[in-house]
């Protein structure tokens, strides 16, 4: 399989290896790369299509040659195919032999049109092809063979007829004049006479006869020169074609040489192009890495403003309305908080609130939720968590605030140390019914604004 051309299947012939590793004749290597715009190697295409990469390109540029494969190939032991012929050698050789294997099949070299052996062309030149030429011994004109002899049968047709047509004439006219007087006897009398003459006058007969001869093969060569002479005229006209055609294929070349430069031109372009495409895209993961960077720096920073690190945090919720809806509609099921500390290097914690409720509470109550977060320093606290932990919903008109406190369940996961981001939530599902966070007697909502505080004992 080796030794065959990935595009004509053949033995390959100078063979060229390509990036891919694919072997192509350089005649095929050439016609593909002229006939298809960004040809792909075919054998890529077939073996695995998914992985084509910029090494299954084909151009002629990119294709080195083969010579361990070329040098394999002419060693090879092979033998003529063409019935009737026992030639063997090995493969180097074998062109040499198609020249001249006295058995293959070739056209005949005068345009006649016939194909015939090798062996057999003389024989043909000399009996069967209608364009060989012969030279007309009286004349020196060139004629065709077949001319030729045309020309002679015609003169032996015609005195055939003549003899013929004299001997069985039996028209009035002919008992008056001999039978000579188509080729110029002037001689008339009885039948006795013109038979007498025509036994005395035998050698003028002939004479005339011979004259008459003269006069058609005359005429015959001039036709054939006339005849030559427009075949020379058309070969003058074949021969202005023939220098139009070959300037076309000059201009035609030219122009297969300027393509083939845009293309390379094209595929240098395209390859800049390329470059900088992975230059821009480089670029977009470097700002998008320093954008992620800066989002981080932003959170960090707002953080920071936003953490407390004594146990006390006071959350503000703006936008209750729409949080509210959001939550009864299941758009948004809770809001977390912005994380704390119960100390500088205290745990780590946060809350969780369900505006609509969760759990028991759910579409009845607003339900308040402690969670506790993994922070950088759980490796030095005591667990599991065992702070109080007191909730409170303020009345922005200091009326009633809403107070309610738990103590942590130890056996609970809920504060063990964490393992994830955060633990599950844990706290208080009925913290407030919604008739009563929406009353017009308490300010618990004011300008769309709650505000929530926990206290870590």
């Amino acid at each position: 399989q080796k030794y065959l051309c990935s595009n004509c299947n053949n033995i390959l012939k100078k063979a060229l290896q390509t990036l891919c590793g694919h072997r192509y004749c350089s005649a095929c290597l050439t016609w593909i790369v002229r006939n298809n715009k960004n040809a792909i190697c075919q054998k890529c295409k077939e073996e695995d299509p998914n992985t084509l990469g910029e090494e299954s390109l084909l151009a002629e540029e990119r294709a080195f040659g083969d010579a361990a494969i070329n040098k394999e190939i002419s060693e090879f032991r092979v033998h003529c195919v063409t019935l009737g012929c026992s030639w063997s050698g090995i493969m180097k050789d074998f062109e040499e032999h198609q020249s001249l294997c006295e058995y293959a099949l070739i056209p005949c070299h005068t345009g006649c049109g016939h194909v015939v052996m090798r062996r057999k062309l003389a024989d043909h030149l000399e009996n069967g092809c209608v364009n060989n030429v012969t030279v007309c011994q009286q004349c020196q004109c060139s004629l065709a063979s077949s001319e030729y002899q045309n020309s002679l049968h015609l003169v032996f047709d015609y005195f055939s007829a003549f003899f013929f047509q004299q001997s069985h004439s039996t028209s009035p006219t002919n008992k008056d004049g001999c039978r000579f007087s188509e080729v110029g006897c002037a001689f008339r009398g009885s039948k006795e006479k013109i038979k007498e003459h025509e036994k005395s006058a035998l050698g003028a007969h002939m004479l005339l006869l011979l004259q008459h001869m003269r006069q058609l093969k005359g005429t015959l060569c001039c036709a054939a020169k006339a005849a030559q002479s427009e075949l020379n005229v058309n070969k003058n006209k074949l021969h202005v074609f023939e220098n139009i055609v070959a300037v076309l294929n000059k201009e035609v070349e030219s122009s297969n040489l300027e393509i083939l430069a845009f293309r390379r031109q094209s595929e240098l372009d395209q390859n800049i192009i390329r470059g900088l495409e992975m230059k821009i895209a480089e670029l977009h993961r470097c700002l998008t890495q320093k954008d992620a960077g800066l989002s981080s720096l932003h959170k960090s920073l707002l953080f920071s403003e936003q953490a407390s690190y004594d146990g006390i945090f006071l959350w503000k919720i703006t936008d209750v309305g729409r949080k509210l809806q959001d939550s009864v509609t299941g758009r948004t099921v809770g809001l977390y908080s912005p994380a704390f500390y119960t100390a500088k290097y205290g745990y780590k914690v946060c809350l969780r609130v369900y505006l609509n409720g969760d759990g028991t509470g759910k579409g009845t109550h607003m339900s308040l939720f402690f969670v506790v977060m993994k922070g950088d320093y759980d490796a030095l606290l005591p667990w599991p968590f065992r702070h109080k932990v007191t909730f409170m919903l303020l009345d922005q008109n200091n009326r009633e605030h809403i107070i309610d406190a738990f103590r942590p369940d130890l056996t609970s996961a809920s504060f063990q140390r964490p393992v994830n981001d955060m633990n599950v939530a844990s706290g208080c599902p009925m913290f407030l019914p919604l008739s009563k966070l929406q009353s017009p007697k308490h300010a618990y909502v004011k300008e769309d604004t709650l505000f929530l505080k926990c206290i870590i004992e």
